[in-house]
C-alpha cells in the first residue's frame, strides 16, 4: 500500500475534515523514500490546513498522524482539554509543542498513551471514561470507545465510514489525492 493509499483508507474523515486528526500504520521498507513521499505532500496540504507528521518510525513500520492545524488548535485550547493534557505532562499546548510531547509520550512505551484520542477528535468525556473504565464497559464501539452518548457516536461512525466509502471509490475513480483534500 502506498502513502496516498493509505491516507485514502485511513484518513478520509480527516481528508473531508469531518475530524481532528487520523493515525496510521504503514511498511516502512524505505524511510528515506517515505519521509520525502510526506515531505512532499506537505507541501500539497499546507494550504489546505492539513499536515502530516512521522510519529515513530522504526526497522519495520512508520506510525503516521494526519491532522488539521486549526482543529487541533481548537482543541489544545478548549479549558477541559487542556486542563486533562495538563494532568498528562504537557506544560505547553502549542500545536508544535504538544505534538512533540506526544512523539515522546509514544517514544517511551510501545502503547499508545490514551490522551491520544484527543488528537484523533474523540470527545474528552469518552477519553476519561476509557481511563476510568480501563477500557471496559463501554456504550458501543466504532472508531472509539462511547461511554458518554452511544447515539451521537454510532452517527458519527457512520459518517466516518461512509466518507471513506466514498473517498476510496472516488479516488479509485481517478480523483486525486489534493482534488478530494477539502481546503478549510
Amino acid at each position: 500500500m502506498t502513502l496516498e493509499q493509505a491516507l485514502i483508507e485511513h484518513c478520509s474523515p480527516t481528508l473531508a475534515s469531518l475530524k481532528a486528526g487520523s493515525l496510521f500504520s504503514l511498511p516502512s521498507s524505505s524511510l528515506c523514500q517515505l519521509e520525502e513521499e510526506a515531505q512532499q505532500l506537505n507541501t500539497q496540504f499546507a494550504p489546505k490546513g492539513l499536515a502530516l507528521r512521522l510519529i515513530r518510525v522504526d526497522e519495520r513500520h512508520a506510525l503516521c498522524y494526519l491532522y488539521r492545524h486549526a482543529q487541533l488548535a481548537a482543541m489544545l485550547a478548549d479549558k477541559p482539554c487542556a486542563a486533562f493534557l495538563n494532568t498528562q505532562g504537557y506544560d505547553s499546548l502549542s500545536v508544535q509543542d504538544a505534538l512533540d510531547r506526544l512523539c515522546s509520550r509514544l517514544a517511551q512505551s510501545p502503547s499508545f498513551p490514551h490522551e491520544v484520542g484527543l488528537f484523533l477528535g474523540y470527545p474528552l468525556a469518552d477519553v476519561v471514561a476509557f481511563i476510568e473504565n480501563k477500557g471496559k464497559n463501554c456504550l458501543c464501539c466504532g472508531c472509539w470507545k462511547a461511554y458518554t452518548d452511544a447515539c451521537a457516536a454510532r452517527r458519527l461512525f457512520a459518517k466516518f465510514s461512509k466518507c471513506t466509502e466514498v473517498y476510496k471509490r472516488l479516488y479509485h475513480n481517478g480523483r486525486t489525492l489534493c482534488q478530494l483534500t477539502v481546503a478549510v
